[in-house]
């Protein structure tokens, strides 16, 4: 009978392990981790608490406010995938609630966790230190009336498993933004969407332009280049325009020590230009100008 009990107890260890194996594997700084799951996991509300966690799994695998959390090797990962990939969480910004499961929820309880009350949460303080306790004051203390509903759980990601599981990011991103409409609370949760959203490649700037140029001075060098000293037309200043209705006239040019003598028709069509000729012409004593006396003289001899 004891053999029987034995064999069915390890029978059914491997049933279980079969449904939800799971195997977390920490690599060095900037080594992604990485959680294997044949199949969505279960899930189940931790009573009184906007969260839930996966009894069928030997990891500490939680659901918070549109996220997976995992508590390994002193480290807190978030990933919007059962399966990863994962993100490094802080402790100075892990949110209250995940801070809060009680122990009795983790699967797989680091040594340290010996000795502490299993209704209570860990005691983070007492384990990353006094820095960590100061900077998360009040982590422990809320109003247990008023917690807040806990966030769907994204079951549509039960028909993607095995060779079906996206591997992409970016295909990750766009099946969780079609199936899934929650809208984090949490800052963090909402900081950790932001990041994960598509950024946009900034353009490449076309043949022939200078991406490095300022867009509000397109004809300006760098002080001390080239145009400095020798401007272009381009970056000369534009000559003022007169105002419409007035005469465009050019300054007036000094006067040349011979001024040149008018055109016949300049003559003929300026009244004003042949007075001033005639005043130029020498007079004599009666104040009669040559001209004048000759005809006299010639009238006298006829």
């Amino acid at each position: 009978m004891r053999r029987l009990l034995v064999g069915l107890c390890i029978l059914c260890c491997s049933v279980t392990s079969s449904i939800a194996q799971v195997s977390i594997g920490i690599g060095f700084p900037g080594v992604s981790i990485g959680i294997n799951l044949p199949v969505y996991p279960q899930f189940v509300q931790v009573p009184g608490y906007p969260v839930y966690y996966a009894p069928r799994l030997s990891a500490n695998f939680f659901f918070y406010d549109g996220l997976y959390w995992v508590y390994e090797g002193d480290n807190w990962y978030a990933s919007s995938w059962y399966n990863g990939p994962w993100s490094l969480v802080d402790p100075w910004y892990v949110p209250v609630f995940v801070l809060r499961i009680p122990v009795r929820y983790y699967r797989a309880p680091p040594p340290y966790f010996r000795g502490w009350r299993p209704d209570a949460p860990p005691r983070w303080g007492e384990h990353w230190g006094n820095d960590w306790e100061r900077h998360r004051s009040g982590w422990d203390q809320w109003n247990r009336h008023s917690v807040p509903a806990p966030a769907p759980l994204p079951v549509y990601q039960r028909q993607y498993s095995g060779e079906r599981y996206p591997q992409q990011v970016e295909q990750q991103q766009a099946l969780h933004r079609q199936n899934y409409r929650y809208q984090p609370r949490d800052p963090v949760v909402r900081q950790h969407y932001q990041e994960q959203a598509p950024q946009r490649a900034p353009a490449s700037p076309q043949r022939g332009q200078q991406g490095n140029a300022p867009a509000q001075y397109p004809n300006q060098q760098p002080p001390g280049g080239a145009a400095a000293h020798n401007p272009t037309p381009s970056q000369m200043a534009p000559e003022p325009k007169a105002p419409p209705g007035q005469n465009q006239r050019k300054q007036p040019q000094p006067a040349e020590p011979r001024p040149q003598q008018p055109s016949g028709a300049q003559q003929q069509g300026h009244p004003q230009d042949k007075a001033a000729q005639q005043d130029r012409q020498p007079k004599d004593d009666k104040g009669k100008d040559h001209e004048g006396g000759d005809e006299q003289g010639q009238e006298h001899k006829k």
